[in-house]
């Protein structure tokens, strides 16, 4: 009777933190989302043109390939919801740097620090994720990225909004940032305080990934490509190349994003009935067919349509991806971090390229490269392959504790 009364307790410890730490993807994503549905006001408000805020937008990549391998060291000294807690709290006030900047070079210093922290708590949130699909013993990786999506939605919703009331982004994203902070805070309460084992061996600072999770990585870049210039320059497309209002071009963003949330949450099921190969591979084809929309629009509703598809195909890519790298490699964080690196160098390249490509031709004719890319996850949909999930794992009593009221 001891034994099923502990079993249950270890249910439940599991279940709050599974919904602690989907609490947390939702807060982080309304950054995101919160973010990108004012790029054009940052746009306009710093007085660059597509070409420069490109350049711009590279900075948050190199900010998170910086920051982002340290985030193993921060988990294993202080414990995964410390570690969560403090990285999330940096992300979220974060937000508040980028419509501060005034020009080309306070734009770059701002989201070179937004980057910074959004590189390192990605890594610590997808770890401690990891972590709670592998103890469930069953997929939920995609459900939570769901909720982040779910947040993003949140957060372009609120921006579109408030871009059509015509509020100026420092005041949105201020009053934004203190919010998400107390959110953020009373979330990671309820997340299971698993601290790192210790490795066997030393790892070096900097080490290429096992070519398994560098194939991975190849994927994920895939996506995260498509997903990144999507997010970031659908609002600029609809505003600068198709003459759409400031209210439908956020709009476009939140399209983009309520479709994968959509498919990220629902997305476990439709991977356990079809599988993730199949999955990807579809996924695939419907998202070139989404950039081939774009890249063709000749109105606002036809590209609306298409960032809609481009989110339907991509949605569960990376979900996949980390989930994946978790079962490869020496350990699951630096697995997670190795495909996070190839998602660090598609952001630092697809703000450049796109800017480019728009100042040479157009800003249409640069999502030629998220169908090439796109096209490209039908071919690497093999390397997804799901591993079988296990038994669930309780928390042991080493790994949990009940935080005190001054730790909260």
């Amino acid at each position: 009777m001891e034994g099923n009364r502990m079993s249950g307790e270890g249910r439940q410890l599991l279940k709050r933190g599974h919904i602690a730490i989907a609490a947390v993807f939702c807060v982080h994503g309304v950054v995101s989302g919160s973010f990108a549905t004012r790029i054009p006001w940052i746009q306009d408000h710093a007085g660059l043109s597509a070409g420069r805020l490109g350049l711009a937008l590279a900075l948050p990549a190199i900010g998170s390939a910086v920051a982002g391998p340290a985030t193993a060291a921060i988990s294993r000294r202080f414990g995964a919801r410390r570690a969560l807690r403090g990285l999330l709290v940096l992300w979220t006030l974060s937000l508040a740097l980028p419509s501060l900047a005034s020009g080309l070079g306070t734009l770059a210093v701002a989201l070179f620090l937004f980057g910074a922290a959004a590189g390192a708590s990605v890594v610590q949130l997808n770890a401690v994720g990891a972590d709670t699909e592998r103890r469930l013993g069953r997929s939920v990786m995609s459900s939570l990225h769901g909720m982040w999506s779910a947040g993003a939605l949140i957060g372009s919703a609120s921006g579109a909004l408030a871009a059509q009331l015509g509020v100026d982004a420092r005041l949105h994203h201020a009053v934004t940032a203190l919010l998400l902070t107390g959110a953020g805070l009373l979330a990671v309460r309820g997340v299971l305080d698993v601290r790192a084992e210790p490795e066997r061996e030393a790892a070096p600072r900097f080490a290429l990934p096992p070519r398994a999770v560098a194939l991975i990585g190849v994927v994920a870049f895939c996506a995260s490509f498509a997903e990144g210039v999507s997010l970031n320059w659908s609002g600029v497309y609809l505003k600068d190349e198709l003459a759409a209002s400031p209210g439908v071009a956020a709009a476009t963003t939140t399209a983009f994003v309520l479709m994968m949330a959509l498919v990220r949450l629902v997305g476990d099921r439709v991977v356990n009935r079809f599988g993730a190969v199949r999955t990807v591979r579809w996924g695939g084809v419907l998202a070139t067919a989404g950039g081939l929309l774009v890249v063709g629009a000749p109105a606002a509703g036809v590209a609306v349509a298409g960032f809609a598809l481009i989110g339907l195909g991509v949605a569960v890519v990376l979900p996949l991806a980390y989930a994946a790298a978790a079962t490869r490699g020496p350990s699951a964080a630096r697995s997670i971090a190795g495909v996070a690196t190839f998602t660090y160098v598609s952001g630092l390249i697809a703000p450049s390229l796109v800017g480019g490509i728009a100042d040479l031709a157009s800003l249409g004719a640069s999502f030629g490269v998220v169908v090439v890319l796109t096209g490209g996850l039908a071919a690497g949909a093999g390397l997804l392959r799901r591993e079988t999930a296990g038994a669930p794992v309780a928390p042991r009593a080493a790994d949990v504790r009940i935080p005190t009221p001054q730790e909260g």
